[in-house]
């Protein structure tokens, strides 16, 4: 159990936050199913990235890594070997479900486990689809949940309309559309992230972008490329709150990747009336990247649903505190992806910003938080429930609570955020 800093002062100084989760997934994968070495500078070397890594390398592909350097020695669309053993998917549904797709090509078995968290979530919003490809799937409730069994083979190119706007199930189809003879689409209710699409072209490949439907054809040559992974928004909108709800506080957050798929929390925070500046932004034809300055700012209560939530899913927890430091009722609806990620994330929002006595109810689909609330602790204990944003969130919040607060589960956070205790420290020593 980990004892919080608490009552915090101010917040002030400059961090580079780990690069992005979603991309070094997926520079890992292109470059195992590319032709000759790829590189890949800022890789995020937390569990769920490094879970990728071992699943590739028991594929045959040679991969080294050094920190945030990796090497990947691409295989071609038709190098991977069937593993020897169980591919050990750890905590990660990125890693779960991309590679699902890619295995629903190769000619072989393989079997995918994780730990009890990826046990839960449900995976037949990716089997379906593939399964329509032509590979063939089981495992528990027929394949919505691992372990999972899969034997891939020769696919057929589909046309799939997802009933959820969902990165993971687009990206899923789509890596497993370019081993198709013909052209696979995907169409969604809303727009998800598009770090696949952007990668595809970044290996020499073409993808199709028309309104919600993305289309890629098969059999394209993927040919190695040098990938830099911005810093990860997701990461760093815990310390963009931060800044924005400890008194005196001004932090700089470096190289942030700014998709705009994925800056969804930027959007809340100018709605919010927060103190936000965006400079030296750059890197605009792949992954655009600039710097953040956000200052302790008076913030004013919104509404955040429909097409914004595919844009800041995974910013929703550290929101929710955001929100009760707003004057005003905030309402957060449209989110029941929430019940699905590593924990229920509404309800254990919920259950934990009680604690610390936040105005905070639960809905079917989100949330209502009542603020401008003081947060206080006498000796609480607070638990990450095992989710990493969950512990990252209940750390921010200790800063502005008065009074003890400790955590259960802290080393939930290495799973995206390695660095993120020290880099609070930083942040409070200045």
């Amino acid at each position: 159990m980990k004892q919080l800093q608490t009552n915090v002062q101010s917040l002030k100084g400059t961090i580079h936050v780990p690069g992005d989760k979603s991309i070094s997934h997926r520079a890992v994968m292109l470059g195992a199913i590319a032709k000759g070495t790829t590189t890949i500078a800022n890789f995020l070397p937390g569990e769920d990235c490094l879970s990728t890594i071992d699943c590739f390398r028991k594929m045959g592909v040679a991969i080294t890594q050094n920190g945030t350097d990796v090497v990947v020695e691409g295989k071609g669309l038709d190098g991977l070997q069937e593993p020897a053993d169980i591919l050990n998917v750890g905590n990660s549904g990125t890693t779960t479900r991309l590679l699902l797709g890619i295995l629903a090509a190769c000619p072989f078995h393989a079997c995918l486990i994780g730990d009890a968290s990826i046990a839960k979530r449900p995976m037949a919003r990716v089997t379906k689809p593939l399964t329509m490809m032509g590979a063939h799937i089981d495992g528990r409730a027929g394949g919505n949940y691992t372990p999972l069994a899969i034997r891939g083979g020769n696919l057929r190119p589909i046309q799939y309309e997802s009933k959820v706007a969902s990165a993971q199930v687009k990206s899923a189809i789509l890596l497993a559309g370019l081993f198709t003879d013909g052209t696979t689409t995907v169409t969604e209710p809303a727009k998800s992230r598009d770090h696949t699409e952007r990668m595809v072209r970044l290996f020499g490949g073409e993808v199709v972008v028309d309104g919600l439907t993305v289309s890629v054809s098969g059999k394209q040559t993927l040919k190695a490329t040098d990938v830099y992974v911005p810093g990860d928004i997701s990461s760093a909108a815990f310390f963009l709150v931060a800044g924005a709800i400890v008194p005196h506080s001004e932090i700089v957050l470096k190289n942030v990747g700014l998709n705009p798929t994925r800056t969804g929390i930027l959007d809340v925070l100018e709605q919010m009336g927060a103190e936000l500046s965006i400079e030296n932004v750059r890197n605009e034809d792949t992954e655009p990247i600039g710097d953040l300055t956000i200052r302790t700012s008076a913030l004013r209560a919104t509404e955040i649903g429909g097409a914004l939530i595919p844009r800041l899913i995974d910013e929703i927890p550290i929101i929710a505190l955001l929100a009760t430091q707003a004057e005003g009722t905030t309402v957060i609806k449209d989110a029941a992806e929430l019940k699905v990620k590593e924990t229920n994330r509404i309800d254990t929002v919920v259950t934990e910003l009680k604690k610390l006595g936040a105005h905070i109810e639960a809905t079917d689909d989100g949330m209502i938080i009542r603020g401008k609330t003081p947060l206080k602790a006498d000796g609480v204990e607070v638990d990450s429930h095992g989710d990493h944003r969950i512990g990252m969130m209940l750390a921010i919040a200790a800063c502005i609570t008065e009074g003890t607060m400790s955590l259960h589960r802290s080393e939930a956070i290495a799973v995206s955020y390695p660095t993120f205790f020290e880099h609070l420290d930083s942040l409070l020593s200045n």
